[in-house]
């Protein structure tokens, strides 16, 4: 991997809550609202802010429903969102390589 590489990170995976997400979701077959608010500890409008541009970008697909009475908010990653994310951790993997080169 070339140095001008590391530009060429993906700007929608790259920030920390997204990526977060993500590498949540990668472990699951869906997640709801609830549980990724707690489990990566930010707030109902930051993590909507993320799930949209997530969403916007095809990566992943929410899904809107009611538990009794509750609104559900469920994400699963998508196959694009897979790849997308993969393809991060290997471009990481190859900055990592070329710093103990």
């Amino acid at each position: 991997m070339k140095p001008e590489q590391i530009l060429e990170l993906d700007a929608v995976v790259h920030t920390p809550i997204r990526l977060a997400i993500l590498s949540i979701l990668t472990g699951v077959e869906s997640a709801d609202f609830t549980f990724l608010k707690k489990t990566i500890n930010t707030t109902d409008g930051n993590l909507s802010t993320h799930l949209s541009k997530l969403e916007e970008a095809g990566y992943i697909t929410i899904t809107k429903s009611f538990k009794g009475k509750r609104p559900l908010t469920t994400c699963s990653i998508s196959e694009t969102g897979r790849k997308a994310f993969l393809l991060y951790i290997n471009q990481l993997e190859q900055i990592i390589k070329m710093q103990k080169s």
